[in-house]
């Protein structure tokens, strides 16, 4: 029985989820202690991350749009089968950098193979594990790619070189999922500046979370 909650962070290239979830794993961790897991995808785990690095290597531009996909979704399952069920099943709290939602907006859109057809792969991978909430860092897609050619200058792979084009379809497909989601999926402003965005993720978490992250939920 899984007790534990799946939180995870959303976001089109250079919204800064990553440095929110940062952020709040420091301000949660003195409060959670081994209750807290986090993760990311692609990795997590040895075999995930040997494939994120195929992924997201900027050498291999011969890549097949599915072949990307099938590898997304590869990850993934090891990923849930060696983290995250296991966490779930002893009632931590699980917070991680993409999910299936990045699949469906990066693959589906971006790629233009199919929402529904990728959506649809990952069920299968996934054997349907949906996330318990799921924040969406939204920022037009023009000013994250700034971002990213202004801070991330060593960090750059190969999904954050596609032509702006690309990028407007992910963000586009994010916008969609989020309006066919609203009880799951919450949209945090991440024009603002990173301390107001980490206020605004935890009080989303917060009331979707009481058990973990409210005075009386503490354990």
């Amino acid at each position: 029985m899984l007790t534990g909650k799946l939180v995870t962070f959303e976001g089109p290239d250079g919204a800064g989820k990553t440095s929110a979830l940062n952020a709040i794993v420091a301000k949660l961790k003195p409060r959670l202690g081994d209750r807290l897991v986090v993760t990311r995808e692609p990795g997590g785990n040895h075999i995930s991350e040997a494939i994120r690095t195929i992924i997201l290597d900027r050498n291999n531009t011969m890549m097949d749009d599915r072949t990307e996909a099938l590898l997304y979704a590869a990850a993934r399952r090891q990923h849930i089968v060696q983290e995250i069920l296991p966490a779930l099943k002893q009632n931590q709290l699980v917070l991680c950098d993409r999910y299936i939602d990045s699949s469906v907006a990066y693959q589906g859109a971006g790629r233009e193979i199919g929402e529904q057809a990728v959506y649809d792969m990952n069920q299968f991978a996934t054997q349907g594990l949906t996330p318990d909430l799921t924040l969406y860092f939204d920022v037009d897609a023009a000013v994250g790619l700034k971002r990213i050619q202004t801070h991330r200058q060593n960090e750059i792979n190969r999904l954050d070189v596609e032509a702006l084009s690309f990028h407007h379809k992910v963000q586009a497909a994010y916008l969609r999922l989020l309006a066919a989601n609203p009880e799951r999926i919450k949209r945090v402003d991440a024009s603002q500046p990173l301390e107001a965005v980490v206020s605004e993720a935890l009080q989303i978490m917060t009331a979707q979370l009481p058990t973990y992250l409210t005075t009386e939920g503490k354990s």
